[in-house]
């Protein structure tokens, strides 16, 4: 097939041999197989931000640390150097949370590096060499929706370990091969002790996934995971290895308001006697 423009670069560089066909088009990116010597490998070409229907960014990309400042401030005013460095960022963000998942037990797909907006990573396949279905593609026993439900939960809370929550994790963001799920697309990961969504994050991606699963297991439906492994974040008692149980006891108190508005209240009138005193000080000299 005819090389993609923004593949021919890698072509050049001898970091791509050959391009096979396209693989998937998505709001995010396209996606190619490509022969790199004797690796057959995927290319993701990430879309330009205007190009992107990813939907408030900002609450993403809240807390990500540039250590340039000068790329910092640039990012903030939004010139067009950066708008760049924002892009880079955003990329390069994935490859970083590919290679801090693997190393915390998560799998993922093996990255081999970001090039001017292209993520060259492996291909993930089936026991046929194809490559490997997306989990909204496949249906299952309730007793494999269990097991690969308990995967993903193990999966999430080994994320959190490492400091990051997917943000957008659904059956979409999910391959399936032989040995199990497998989590894809992360440009988006979110740095869950910097972040102000991270919670709400974490409820919604492990909302997702037990959705999914519970259509073949409805017990599923049930469970409390996003709280439970949320609790044990916030109490520091997380660890890789923690054992699960999906059992988590909510808060049913209603919200007791009116004792909320007496506090506001009085701090207000706490507040207006103390400038009171401020402006009799300042009388007085």
């Amino acid at each position: 097939m005819k090389t993609p423009k923004r593949l021919q670069p890698l072509v050049d560089d001898g970091l791509v041999d050959e391009v096979l066909y396209p693989l998937m088009s998505g709001k995010e990116a396209d996606v190619f197989v490509v022969r790199c010597g004797a690796e057959i490998r995927c290319a993701k070409i990430y879309k330009e931000a205007m190009k992107r229907s990813f939907k408030k960014a900002a609450q993403y990309t809240e807390g990500r640390r540039v250590r340039n400042s000068r790329r910092a401030r640039a990012m903030e005013k939004g010139s067009k150097f950066g708008r760049k460095e924002q892009e880079e960022t955003w990329q390069n963000a994935e490859v970083d949370a590919l290679y801090r998942l693997a190393g915390a037990g998560v799998r993922v797909p093996q990255p081999y590096g970001c090039f001017d907006g292209v993520l060259l990573m492996e291909l993930v396949t089936d026991e046929n060499g194809d490559a490997a279905p997306r989990l909204d593609d496949v249906s299952m026993s309730a007793e494999q929706a269990r097991e690969d439900h308990a995967i993903m939960m193990h999966y999430v809370m080994r994320m959190l370990c490492a400091g990051l929550i997917h943000g957008d994790l659904s059956e979409f963001n999910v391959l399936v091969d032989e040995d199990g799920p497998i989590i894809i697309d992360l440009p988006q990961a979110v740095y869950a002790a910097a972040n102000n969504n991270a919670q709400a994050m974490l409820e919604r991606d492990v909302e997702n996934i037990t959705q999914y699963y519970g259509q073949f297991a409805p017990e599923l439906l049930q469970t409390h995971y996003a709280q439970e492994i949320w609790a044990l974040f916030e109490d520091g008692d997380l660890h890789p290895d923690h054992e699960l149980t999906g059992q988590f006891e909510l808060d049913q108190h209603d919200a007791d308001v009116d004792s909320v508005m007496e506090e506001i209240k009085a701090a207000f009138a706490e507040e207006q006697e103390r400038l009171e005193r401020i402006r009799d000080a300042e009388e007085g000299d």
